[in-house]
């Protein structure tokens, strides 16, 4: 599913990206993160289903999305923080390329 929408989206959204003077590298800091965020939810959540292909058979696929929401948790932080405060993703691009 993230190559369907890095291929549909991201030719709409990165032209955009000058008119609203949104940096590309931060923009696509937010969208990897975002991706990472939806690989791991549900109803779709593409991770799940392949944990469940290797588990065992008792372990069910809710003990695993039950298992999965501290790490959505950071996920879901992780972004608020990077949208907040872009520094924290800025900092090592902007010492190493500008």
């Amino acid at each position: 599913e993230w190559t369907e929408i890095i291929v549909i989206f991201m030719p709409i959204f990165i032209p955009l990206l000058d008119n609203f003077g949104i940096d590309p590298l931060f923009f696509g800091l937010l969208v990897a993160l975002n991706l990472q965020t939806a690989f791991l939810s549900p109803p779709v959540a593409m991770s799940a289903f392949y944990l469940k292909g290797v588990a065992p058979p008792h372990v069910t696929l809710n003990q695993i999305f039950a298992g999965m929401l501290p790490f959505m948790g950071i996920q879901v932080i992780a972004v608020v923080l990077l949208y907040v405060f872009p520094a924290i993703g800025m900092w090592l691009p902007t010492v190493l390329y500008r």
